[in-house]
């Protein structure tokens, strides 16, 4: 296991954590869902370190804040935990084992398609807790009111996590990181 990768998900994971924890400091109702902030250090995590180490944070990432934070809410800690795990999964996957990393638009394609499945993923969820296991409270429609109230967050992360990516790839800084 490369120290500078571990070291590098250590960092991610810690801004999973203490990321969303400042933008609730904003005051801003429901900022974590509006500015999904956990999601952008997950989706880094696999870019940068690929799909194990992208699954891995985004597991952990809302596990250690829910027992550390209280948030998320417990409820919604599955729901969180699958989504995340499969953000940080695709997007590696798409970007490295794929080989997008190659193309030129290739981080927007792994991007929107590591933001798409982890939504797809997030309502299968749903319909298994619904349909499967009788969990009353919760709708299909809660897929789409996430993805509503999440459009500042998703602008956000399309905006920014290319960006960055493209810059930390160009500078060099995580050159022994990135393939």
């Amino acid at each position: 296991m490369n120290v500078k990768r571990l070291a590098a998900g250590g960092l991610l994971l810690a801004m999973g954590i203490l990321v969303p924890q400042a933008f609730h400091l904003t005051g801003v109702p429901a900022s974590g869902a509006v500015f999904l902030p956990m999601h952008i250090p997950v989706l880094i995590a696999g870019f940068l370190l690929g799909p194990i180490y992208g699954l891995i944070i985004g597991m952990l990432s809302p596990l250690i804040s829910a027992m550390t934070t209280g948030m998320p809410a417990i409820a919604r800690l599955p729901f969180m935990i699958g989504e995340l795990a499969t953000y940080g999964a695709i997007s590696g996957l798409l970007f490295e084992q794929l080989g997008l990393y190659k193309r030129r638009f290739g981080i927007y394609i792994s991007l929107l398609g590591a933001m798409l499945v982890g939504r797809i993923v997030y309502g299968l969820m749903l319909v298994g807790a619904i349909y499967l296991f009788g969990v009353k409270g919760l709708s299909i429609g809660m897929v789409g009111t996430a993805i509503i109230t999440g459009i500042p967050g998703i602008v956000i992360q399309v905006v920014c996590i290319p960006v960055l990516i493209m810059a930390l790839k160009k500078g060099g800084v995580l050159s022994d990181i990135i393939r």
